[in-house]
């Protein structure tokens, strides 16, 4: 099994709240770690079973004296009723023992009925794990520190796990699912036929009625297609003849398992009136954003009009989950004005700003950074500014100001 980065946030939550959950997208691993703590006396439900389910929904208070806690529930959005079955038995509990820690531990793959059931008086008692695709730290077996912008740090990593830019687009189309490394002889595209078919008959229906799924796989090729892009919700309606509402509904889905994410505009008194308001939209994992498009192969991602979109979104996807993975609590922004000035990525930490430009080239001189300047006149402090590439050395673009860097480095 891959060591999880997360594993260790998720014992500190056992050892500090009475509930914890941890959230994701389907076949992400949140069943495999969850499962871990059964050799720490935890018993195992799993919501999937339909008995379980039917009782859990009918009458969810012996459901639970039936299964007493230490306890693990998965699945738990299936039964939405628990919660407040849930936060009974965890206040008695309190009554007696204040320090009544690791009750349970529930799963779910749908984080919008997820976050319906942690009503107000739960909020103090449960602490939401929030679960991702392996990054490439976990790949290779490296401990995941958060990014840090100390770039001795990151040539250390970029030296010790090079990552030329074939490996890289490679990684690109294979994806982040535990299952594709875990298991050798898995066949890939079998897999995310699989994953897809089952997310929208199985997760998407338990959501809304989508009476169309073949318009529904559809608008998941035409999203694939803008992975590292604005969402402007009016395109992808022309582009499958659908109403806004809907694509907006079915976004909003997407949303709910984590599927994609959503990266905001940039926002500061001193530049607010000149930047655009939309989102920029990436999928969570870019092998299942190829499946989506076909594209099969490195060398096809590399010489497509995907290559740059993808790049940023495994870039992106690879800092977020390192400020996740160890519960950072970081801002991650994008930069866009009117006059067609962009930065790719803005994050907020400790009270500075960085500058992330992202490119899949190697060589890059001061034009390709022109865009920070926009931001000179933030309220923030300037902290390192970064374009990260396909080198495999750091050098400076400006010396002592913006330097590049490797891929391989985050």
């Amino acid at each position: 099994m891959i060591n999880r980065t997360v594993l260790k946030q998720i014992e500190i939550s056992v050892k500090t709240k009475p509930v914890t959950l941890i959230t994701g997208a389907r076949q992400v691993g949140k069943t495999t770690l969850a499962t871990l703590f059964i050799e720490k006396g935890f018993s195992y439900v799993s919501l999937d079973s339909p008995r379980e389910r039917e009782m859990a929904r009918e009458d969810p208070e012996l459901f639970l004296s039936l299964h007493p806690w230490p306890l693990i529930i998965d699945e738990i959005q299936k039964a939405p009723g628990l919660f407040d079955a849930m936060e009974s038995v965890v206040n008695k509990e309190k009554i007696n023992n204040p320090h009544n820690y690791g009750m349970y531990i529930i799963t779910g793959s749908q984080a919008y009925r997820l976050m319906q059931g942690v009503t107000e008086s739960m909020a103090g008692r449960i602490s939401i794990i929030h679960m991702l695709p392996l990054s490439r730290s976990e790949i290779l077996g490296q401990e995941e520190p958060p990014f840090n912008f100390d770039l001795a740090s990151i040539q250390n990593r970029a030296t010790a796990s090079p990552l030329p830019p074939l490996s890289l687009y490679e990684e690109i189309v294979r994806g982040h699912f535990p299952e594709l490394y875990d298991n050798e002889n898995i066949n890939q595209d079998t897999f995310y036929e699989d994953y897809i078919e089952s997310y929208i008959e199985r997760d998407v229906s338990e959501i809304i009625n989508v009476r169309d799924k073949l318009a529904f796989r559809r608008y998941m090729e035409v999203l694939a297609s803008l992975t590292g892009q604005e969402l402007i919700y009016n395109n992808i309606a022309k582009a499958i003849e659908m109403d806004v509402k809907t694509i907006q509904a079915w976004t909003s889905v997407l949303l709910a398992g984590d599927i994609i994410h959503l990266l905001e505009p940039y926002n500061d008194t001193s530049v607010i009136k000149r930047v655009v308001k939309r989102p920029k939209v990436y999928f969570s994992d870019t092998g299942l954003a190829c499946h989506l498009l076909k594209v099969n192969s490195a060398a096809t991602l590399a010489s497509s009009f995907f290559s740059g979109g993808f790049v940023e979104t495994y870039v992106v996807n690879e800092i977020r989950s390192s400020y996740l993975n160890n519960r950072k609590n970081v801002g991650l922004y994008y930069y866009r004005d009117n006059n067609g000035n962009e930065i790719d990525l803005l994050v907020l930490k400790d009270g500075s700003l960085h500058r992330i430009e992202i490119k899949s080239g190697i060589a890059y001189d001061s034009k390709a950074i022109k865009a920070f300047k926009q931001v000179e006149g933030t309220s923030y402090n300037l902290g390192t500014s970064l374009l990260i590439c396909s080198t495999d050395k750091v050098y400076p673009i400006v010396k002592g100001q913006v330097y590049a860097i490797p891929i391989a480095g985050i």
